[in-house]
């Protein structure tokens, strides 16, 4: 397929394609989502096999400080992501 015709059929249906984007982007933070939450309940499930839990009984549930960064950071990203398939998907509707 040659570049004239790639670019026409971008130029032809540009709802299509932002819609396209944006369910790339819902995708790409929803697994980023799920992953982050399946390593924590992970994490958890290693703190109760090793039974270290009961030891943390009186505390909160507390990880490293920068296992605890980088979740946010997941977590934050993952959302961002969310917001941005949400605005190009309202995008997507008004051309």
């Amino acid at each position: 397929m040659s570049l004239q015709a790639l670019w026409w059929l971008i130029e032809s249906q540009p709802g299509q394609w932002l819609n396209g984007l944006a369910l790339f982007f819902a995708m790409a933070g929803s697994w980023l989502l799920l992953a982050t939450r399946l390593r924590e309940q992970r994490a958890l499930g290693r703190m109760l096999a090793g039974n270290v839990l009961s030891e943390l009984a009186q505390q909160a549930y507390t990880e490293d400080e920068p296992t605890l960064r980088l979740n946010r950071f997941f977590y934050r990203f993952g959302y961002a992501c969310q917001a941005s398939a949400l605005l190009l998907s309202w995008l997507s509707t008004q051309l």
